[in-house]
């Protein structure tokens, strides 16, 4: 047997010890990251979490569940603050056979994104590496190729890498032989990036973690863990492409329905009473009235109400939210229970949070925020 063929039957087997460690696990288990308080999302988070906004009409966090369950996971720890726990517990969403349990922050001292996994160790143990995902990600990272990865090579640590335009606002990787991580930066300035992959929020980690990481306080995992692991040479990288954009901010939030919304929204719709220019997304027990325009790019919420002669385009609206007639809608995001009155024009990059009132006539020019609950005239 020549020398290729050798190293072909080395990799082969490799390939299989690989497969049956993946198939031998007995519970693969993700920790998701969502216990922020989605500051840049204000004033929409001042009434829900961002695990909860909804995606095309479901909520991030159920998009996240049905993609796990798809991976071969069978348990969930959702790292949370009290009240996003209650109100995730309130939304009583699918859970695709999942087992869901939660790990709290302390109240008053939220714990980074490394002090949370240090938290959940006792829930997370020390028999089988794991998955930790970023709450606030819709992505088509392969969760299964992810761990495959981990386990083929010697890591504490792997990360999914994704190639940015512009990785100074995010954690910057430059990769070695074998994709192990020479070096990690977390936010470098613009222009001494070592690279344009970064971190895509989702990594596996072995037990070995829990050791690098200091208990009672809030940790950084890519300020203070992830550099320590590349210094001793067992933090590796998978590369990774496709869909992947986070909600962080409201042109980012409003981005990513439209890429969703793109590839599965509804069905070409020929409306009898108003005009519908797809791709749209029409909730349950919607109500549209006559000479209405809804849509390109637009996504409608269970239960919304939208008057006679209404235009509706590049937004989402949230449930319950009414729209009455005469009123324009674009690039905007309308919350839930909010009312926009007759006449009334929201303009791009606004944000109308839960159950406020912009009265009729008003006019809201580029990026006007209003708060829950107030009415602007």
């Amino acid at each position: 047997m020549g020398v290729v063929s050798t190293l072909h039957t080395v990799y082969i087997l490799n390939q299989i010890i690989t497969i049956l460690q993946f198939e031998g696990m007995k519970q693969l288990k993700a920790l998701i990251l969502i216990g922020g308080f989605g500051t840049r999302l204000r004033p929409l988070t001042c009434t829900r979490p961002k695990a909860l906004f909804p995606i095309v009409n479901k909520p991030l966090l159920q998009w996240t569940f049905e993609k796990l369950a798809e991976n071969g996971v069978n348990e969930v720890i959702l790292a949370v603050n009290k009240l996003t726990e209650f109100h995730i517990k309130q939304a009583r969403m699918p859970k695709y056979g999942l087992s869901v349990k939660f790990s709290l922050d302390p109240p008053k001292m939220p714990l980074g994104t490394a002090g949370p996994v240090k938290k959940a160790e006792k829930l997370l143990g020390h028999e089988e590496p794991f998955l930790v995902l970023n709450g606030d990600l819709i992505t088509e990272i392969s969760y299964r190729q992810l761990l495959r990865a981990h386990l083929e090579g010697k890591a504490v640590a792997t990360i999914a890498l994704h190639e940015a335009e512009d990785p100074s606002r995010y954690g910057t990787a430059e990769l070695a032989e074998g994709n192990r991580i020479k070096q990690f930066v977390e936010k470098p300035p613009k222009g001494t990036e070592p690279s344009k992959l970064i971190n895509a929020g989702v990594y596996v980690l072995s037990p070995k973690i829990f050791d690098y990481i200091p208990e009672g306080r809030a940790v950084s995992m890519e300020r203070e863990v992830f550099p320590k692991l590349a210094e001793k040479n067992v933090l590796y990288g998978h590369k990774v492409g496709g869909l992947w954009i986070d909600i962080g901010k409201p042109e980012e939030y409003l981005e990513t329905n439209k890429l969703i919304l793109e590839t599965c929204a509804d069905k070409p719709r020929k409306a009898r009473n108003f005009n519908c220019k797809n791709p749209v997304a029409i909730g349950k027990g919607v109500i549209i009235g006559e000479n209405s325009v809804i849509g390109p790019c637009a996504i409608l919420g269970k239960n919304v109400t939208v008057g006679k002669n209404v235009q509706i385009r590049n937004s989402v609206v949230f449930q319950d939210a009414k729209i009455e007639d005469d009123a324009i809608v674009e690039g905007a995001l309308i919350g839930e229970s909010a009312k926009i009155g007759k006449g009334a024009k929201i303009s791009e990059g606004c944000i109308i949070a839960d159950h406020a009132r912009v009265k009729e006539g008003a006019v809201l020019h580029e990026k006007v925020h209003v708060c829950p609950a107030i009415e602007v005239a």
